[in-house]
């Protein structure tokens, strides 16, 4: 027995709207996960079936792993270990196997956090509202009696290594054998994308693809020494970007720690913007809904992805739908509408065959094709894509944020504008010129401000005057 179970524990800190994330050895422990282990079986009535386990590269995951599996066997399930696994590899195993499943990994958290990313049989994701409330309950309430009851019959544990289905499974969603041959420079950050790509792209599991990848920060090390594994910041772009140059490659790869989310840098090394990945993907993957007989497939997107998408979407035949931010909306609205794709502007890239789950490298495969299926470069290909011109997020501190939006609204009242409060609030442009969404932050005193519009001057005429509004 532990000095910790002398005390009552709330793990309220580390449960969150998705997932659990805290600091290792202080919201998140072995002795709490191994009874997070024993709710999860216990809350999605898993005794007897079997449960996937895997992690990150993170110092703490194999502990936390084992300790999840011994409270999930204790409750009688039959458990499979993963060992390193990325999330999307994850999603697989659970679609795959259709068996409920964990991994630990606190995406592009620093080093000192660890988490757990679940997900029922199916890959269905689990939130909140989908059972994680309930997990977070029977976790504190075995924790503070100070004991997991043994199920009748307990679990067995034993290994399963799903790289090699998981790399042939995308191969099979992506055919990159006709490709151009192209220069793909990788930065994963120390992160699991060191152990993907390979499998993937390279030639480690199956055949060479046409492909010569430069690797960037493949060794997997949950320190970072690098530089953080978060590509939605830019300075963690700038080695890969000046890769891409020394190198005279076609095109750059940045995954985040547990690479779900995938980044994409052109041949000059500049960045091509998750909606422009969208609307990329979004155009391949009706084309196939439609060759294989679908009227009109429907491709989702969040309300902060350029107006682009939806634009390109109704030019090709599809039909988009507007969601709010959030993969768990994204999902359900996935499965709600029976989509083909969907795109967040966090580089978040579902598919309808991935089991409505997120993957970083099914985008990643897209890009490459499109890129290689064509003799342009990826510069020219993404202009396409990206006819407007985005403030990118900006963020204000500001203690009343209602208050500031009102301000935001009352300046506007009046001017042939058009107000929506899906997620936060949408002011459009009736002339279609412009667009802005300005959404607090539910957990720091942010108001962050999304800006798009036709050109240079009216989107920094449009940003500059509500940040002027905001930080009155």
């Amino acid at each position: 027995m532990t000095s910790e179970q002398n005390k009552t524990f709330d793990l309220s800190a580390s449960f969150k709207a998705y997932d659990v994330r805290g600091i290792v050895g202080e919201s998140i422990t072995s002795h709490i996960v191994e009874s997070v282990g024993a709710a999860f079986v216990d809350t999605l009535g898993l005794a007897g079936e079997t449960v996937l386990v895997g992690g990150d590269m993170r110092p703490s995951s194999p502990e936390f792993i084992k300790a999840f599996a011994d409270g999930a066997a204790r409750r009688g399930a039959n458990v499979q270990l993963l060992d390193l696994i990325s999330t999307d590899e994850l999603y697989y195993a659970c679609g795959a196997l259709n068996a409920a499943g964990a991994t630990f990994t606190a995406s592009h958290n620093p080093a000192e956090y660890n988490g757990i990313k679940m997900s029922k049989a199916g890959a269905q994701p689990i939130s909140s509202e989908t059972g994680l409330k309930e997990i977070q309950a029977l976790a504190e309430k075995y924790l503070n009696s100070g004991s997991i009851p043994a199920a009748d019959v307990q679990g067995k544990i034993s290994t399963r290594d799903v790289l090699k289905d998981y790399s042939e499974y995308l191969r099979s969603l992506v055919d990159l054998n006709g490709s151009r041959p192209l220069k793909i420079v990788v930065d994963a950050g120390n992160g699991m994308a060191g152990l993907t790509t390979p499998a993937v792209l390279g030639d480690q599991l199956l055949p060479a693809l046409p492909f010569e990848i430069i690797p960037l920060y493949f060794e997997l090390d949950g320190s970072f020494p690098n530089h953080p594994a978060n590509p939605l910041e830019p300075e963690n772009l700038r080695d890969l970007q000046a890769a891409v140059i020394e190198h005279g490659a076609d095109i750059g790869l940045a995954f985040d720690g547990d690479a779900d989310r995938c980044f994409v840098i052109d041949e000059k090394g500049e960045p091509v913007s998750p909606s422009a990945i969208t609307g990329m993907v979004a155009r391949r993957e009706i084309a196939r809904a439609q060759a294989a007989g679908e009227e009109t497939p429907v491709i989702i997107h969040n309300l902060l992805t350029s107006r682009a998408v939806p634009e390109l979407v109704a030019t090709d035949g599809g039909r988009a739908v507007r969601t709010r931010v959030g993969h768990s909306f994204i999902k359900a609205v996935m499965a709600e509408e029976g989509a083909v794709f969907g795109g967040e502007h966090s580089a978040h890239f579902y598919f309808r065959d991935f089991w409505n789950a997120d993957t970083g490298m099914l985008a990643a495969m897209h890009v490459l094709a499109a890129l290689g299926e064509q003799d342009g470069p990826l510069s020219e290909l993404g202009r396409q894509y990206e006819p407007y011109v985005s403030s990118g997020e900006i963020n204000s501190e500001i203690e009343d944020k209602a208050g500031a939006i009102e301000r935001v609204r009352a300046d506007f009242d009046g001017e042939d504008v058009d107000v929506d409060t899906m997620d936060g609030s949408t002011f459009t442009a009736k002339d279609g010129s412009w667009w802005f969404n300005l959404r607090p932050s539910n957990t720091e005193p942010f108001l962050r401000l999304n800006a798009e519009a036709k050109d240079v001057a009216t989107m920094e005429k449009v940003r500059d005057r509500v940040l002027a509004l905001v930080r009155a």
